[in-house]
């Protein structure tokens, strides 16, 4: 029943906040939403200074993105350190330091916040082989050209046998 009235909850919030970007209009709610978030992390990250010069895709973005954290089942300060995971995997400093700050905020200890960055390292470098090795079996070990020459076939076979490559050479 609580998960239900926190849903009724968030759409009005929702709803209230559609109502006042109507109110106020969406260059009037841009540059509102740029001082809080400048109030709360310090300063504004590059991203949304440029989503700001074209309001609508800021307010979107944001509206987005506070909604999804909103309404999510995952305590916030887990959603920050997953979102610094991320931003770390991408290799985006940006994004790292911001989440990370965030993270602080929400009471993310420097251990946690240190786990965080090694486990976001081990993805990473396993995505890394993963796809590199996926690429490797379909270039390499599965060649169609080869296939459909039979050639692959005469290198197995060789290889089976094990036979030495034979040279040859031009006497003059």
């Amino acid at each position: 029943m609580a998960k239900k009235v926190s849903a009724l909850s968030t759409k009005a919030q929702f709803k209230e906040k559609l109502a006042h970007i109507v109110d106020i209009g969406a260059e009037e709610t841009s540059e509102e939403w740029m001082r809080d978030i400048e109030q709360e992390y310090g300063k504004v990250p590059l991203i949304f200074k440029r989503m700001g010069e074209r309001p609508e895709v800021l307010i979107s973005h944001l509206l987005y993105k506070g909604t999804v954290a909103q309404t999510s089942p995952l305590d916030p300060k887990y959603v920050e350190l997953i979102s610094m995971a991320v931003g770390a995997a991408l290799k985006c400093p940006h994004c790292t330091g911001y989440h990370m700050q965030a993270a602080i905020r929400m009471g993310a200890t420097r251990e946690e916040i240190l786990e965080v960055i090694l486990l976001s390292g081990m993805i990473s470098n396993s995505s890394v082989l993963a796809n590199a090795y996926r690429i490797f079996d379909e270039k390499v070990e599965k060649c169609i050209p080869c296939e459909i020459t039979g050639v692959e076939q005469e290198l197995n076979a060789a290889a089976k046998k094990k036979a030495p490559v034979k040279r040859t050479t031009k006497r003059k």
